[in-house]
């Protein structure tokens, strides 16, 4: 395993009632002033809403709320909700939701505080965080992005038509309140997609160096095969405690940075979603769904004993008189079977993209990973979303 230092700063409430039982006292350590967000409108239709508020009402808390914050939040929306806390003099952020909400938050703790550009000194280019930003809480309402214990954050700017993600550990939620039972009325459509999310959190993490055997790609092969065996069982009966639960803490896993310790992690397939979404502002699950299996047919020969490992260890195909490669390639076609079958789009054109000369263009603006098997070009990104249309 290669060499890593670990801290991970955000206490998690996890089960059935922890938000009933806990917000009040964790939040007791701030002000009054909370900055309430949230996405659409779901967790008033849900009773979470209600729930919540009641808590902070009754603890005396000023409640402003930070509504509508949309999927691939924008540096427009952290704009509105940093002038929001400084105008109300906001002593915590209190998110609400997945990880559009979990992220924006995380922006606005940090717009809120700063006076430098954020956008241009930490998301264009990472940055050094030297001052504390607002405290943020979180309440999960659906699982996928593992936002709830990292500082990672994805934003998009429209201007300049760039979705990138950065990692400050400072912008770390100080508590995460986990109750899967309000992920049962998650819409199968996110449940699939946040479900992939979670399966490409971790892939991008094991297929990477080192390659010789080592504790997070044993953890990392544990989670996917839970990932694998719940989902379906979340999508075909949404009120299952255990399929929603296990979901939910292999999404936290797969992001708070422990299956990452002592790996190089690729997170290439990520890097050209992140601009497929920033051009057609696509579901980012189904975004993945469509890219990883062209990603990995493009580099698996350059990964074999890993691939052929996840053929063997995570989709159980026996390696009876078959060779290195060619358990590899089956495992490849397990996973782009598994995506057809939980019911996500497997090409472009079903995420409504119909400008084919567009492709060139996403392809150019897109980063390249440092970690993967074999480097990228833009020239082979222009070949997998071609491939993808």
């Amino acid at each position: 395993m290669n060499n890593f230092v670990f801290e991970n700063s955000t206490k998690v409430y996890f089960g059935k009632g922890c938000v009933k039982e806990y917000l009040a006292d964790a939040l007791r350590s701030y002000g009054n002033n909370v900055l309430l967000a949230y996405g659409g409108g779901s967790i008033k239709k849900n009773g979470i809403y209600d729930e919540v508020t009641a808590i902070l009402e009754t603890e005396g808390k000023n409640i402003i709320e930070f509504s509508n914050i949309m999927a691939n939040p924008t540096y427009e929306k952290v704009l509105e909700g940093a002038k929001l806390a400084k105008e109300n003099q906001v002593d915590v952020i209190l998110g609400v939701g997945g990880g559009s909400v979990m992220d924006c938050c995380k922006a606005v703790a940090m717009a809120a505080v700063s006076q430098e550009d954020v956008w241009g000194n930490f998301w264009a280019r990472p940055g050094i965080v030297d001052f504390e930003p607002l405290p943020l809480g979180v309440i999960v309402t659906v699982s996928g992005t593992g936002s709830e214990m990292n500082g990672g954050a994805v934003i998009t700017n429209e201007e300049v038509k760039v979705k990138t993600g950065r990692d400050y550990p400072k912008c770390n939620p100080k508590f995460a309140m986990m109750n899967p039972e309000y992920t049962f009325t998650v819409s199968p459509k996110q449940t699939a997609s946040g479900g992939l999310d979670i399966l490409s959190h971790i892939m991008e993490i094991y297929f990477s160096e080192p390659n010789e055997d080592n504790v997070s790609d044993g953890i990392s092969e544990a989670l996917m095969k839970s990932v694998i065996r719940n989902l379906p069982i979340a999508l075909k009966n949404p009120s299952n405690y255990t399929a929603r639960s296990n979901l939910m803490w292999a999404s936290t896993m797969a992001e708070n940075r422990i299956i990452k310790l002592g790996k190089k992690t690729d997170f290439q397939a990520h890097q050209i979603e992140h601009q497929l979404g920033a051009y057609t502002d696509c579901n980012h699950g189904y975004g993945l769904a469509v890219l990883h299996p062209v990603y990995y047919r493009h580099i698996y020969k350059h990964g074999l004993s890993k691939f052929a490992g996840f053929a063997t260890h995570v989709w159980g195909i026996s390696s009876d008189g078959k060779t290195e490669e060619q358990l590899a390639a089956e495992g490849v076609e397990a996973l782009a079977e598994f995506i057809r079958e939980i019911g996500l789009p497997t090409t472009l054109r079903e995420l409504g993209l119909t400008d084919k000369a567009m492709l060139k263009e996403i392809a150019d603006s897109c980063n390249i990973s440092s970690g993967s098997y074999r480097r990228m070009t833009q020239e082979e990104i222009l070949d997998i979303l071609t491939e993808c249309f």
